[in-house]
């Protein structure tokens, strides 16, 4: 499902649990009818209703980031593995290790071979079908603390690094949405798709 999908799935959900709210602070006005038991009621006014805030059409193009395999998606910017090295330092090797051997989170480098039932390593050289795939992850979702606070440059120089310390791509490539879309993983045959036509 598409991040935009998503986003009007909670906004549906969002509405219907207004109203149940709306419904549940209603005040009775007028006096029970005896023998039914029924109430004259009145539903709250709507400036009662402090459930979410209306989203924006930028509201949801900052969360509408779909990056597809082939490249579509991907934002303008730029970045060499060089830049990438310093913000890895800085953001992802407390975690990913110092040289993306591993830590308290994945290991994100290892040899081109492909995962095996004697080497199940899911590292970006040996396991990941798309290079684009590595932009759109670390856009998302990475640092942990601060998702979506890199910049595409920053992001494009971050994936640059490690496709270049996977040996991937040479050190002094640089990362643009051409470019990154031109990268052929190792792996990328390593994949059955069932849903989509190559």
């Amino acid at each position: 499902m598409s991040m935009l999908r998503c986003v009007a799935a909670l906004m549906i959900a969002v509405s219907v649990a207004s109203l149940a709210v709306a419904e549940e602070d209603t005040r009775v006005k007028g006096h029970i009818d005896g023998a039914h038991g029924s109430a004259a009621v009145e539903p709250a006014a709507s400036a009662n209703m402090r459930l979410g805030t209306p989203l924006t059409s930028d509201d949801i193009a900052k969360w509408d980031r779909t990056i597809f395999p082939d490249g579509r998606g991907l934002p303008p910017g730029r970045g060499s593995a060089k830049e990438g090295r310093v913000i890895y330092e800085q953001k992802c090797a407390r975690c990913h290790g110092e040289h993306g051997e591993g830590g308290t989170s994945e290991e994100l480098v290892s040899g081109p071979t492909p995962p095996s039932p004697d080497n199940p390593s899911k590292a970006i050289g040996s396991y990941w079908p798309y290079a684009t795939t590595i932009f759109d992850f670390v856009r998302r979702s990475m640092p942990p603390a601060a998702p979506g606070s890199l910049s595409a440059d920053e992001t494009y120089a971050v994936t640059a690094y490690l496709l270049a310390a996977n040996a991937i791509i040479p050190e002094s490539a640089e990362m643009n949405a051409e470019t990154l879309a031109a990268v052929r993983m190792p792996n990328r045959d390593g994949f059955i798709w069932i849903d989509v036509k190559k």
